[in-house]
């Protein structure tokens, strides 16, 4: 049972992350709040939070990763978001990415970002321009790869995100009809990864 005193803590620290958007540790640490507290917070689903030291209400997350990729797309100009982060904007994971997912030319030099943290994978030839789409955040283009390719990538790069992401990916981009088993296998082509793809997408049909 919630004691008075944490129901306060509760509350003010809503109520801070409510009023700044984004709260840093220090900001709770200066309205009284124990630090520690903030973890049961975070797993009661009260608080998410977004990288060490930076937390946000539940509701306003998606705002924070949203505005990330237009900071990335204005960093990284020759890079497209891809893999976590794309499908996190596609709704194929309830994974809060913990950096931007962002795919460069394979001869690039690796982006340098202050204020933001980056996830960077190399392809070059169609594995790198097919598949990407324009979308518009905050007034900034902001290139992504579509859920047919982003499901083809996360195959390819498996490794890198985990085979068990791909397959649920996979699964969740045909239930919900968001892309086709033939749009599939055509990135899945591109990508070297049709062997590995063609049995999860006849398991699902």
């Amino acid at each position: 049972m919630m004691t008075h005193r944490h129901t306060s803590y509760r509350e003010r620290a809503l109520d801070l992350t409510r009023a700044r958007g984004i709260a840093r540790a220090r900001d709770f640490k200066a309205a009284g709040i124990p630090l520690v507290y903030l973890k049961r917070l975070i797993d009661a689903g009260d608080l998410v939070r977004l990288e060490r030291g930076l937390y946000q209400s539940p509701d306003r997350a998606g705002e924070h990763i949203e505005h990330n990729l237009a900071e990335a797309a204005r960093l990284v100009p020759n890079g497209i978001i891809s893999l976590i982060s794309a499908l996190r904007h596609h709704e194929l994971t309830t994974q809060l990415p913990h950096a931007v997912w962002i795919t460069i030319p394979h001869k690039d030099r690796t982006p340098k970002a202050r204020s933001l943290q980056l996830e960077i994978v190399r392809a070059t030839g169609e594995a790198l321009t097919a598949g990407i789409e324009q979308i518009s955040i905050e007034g900034v283009p902001v290139p992504i790869y579509g859920v047919a390719k982003t499901v083809a990538d996360c195959f390819k790069y498996r490794r890198h995100v985990g085979e068990d992401v791909a397959i649920e990916a996979l699964r969740d981009a045909l239930r919900q009809r968001k892309t086709t088993a033939s749009e599939l296998m055509r990135f899945a082509a591109i990508d070297r990864v049709a062997g590995r793809m063609g049995p999860f997408i006849k398991a699902v049909q």
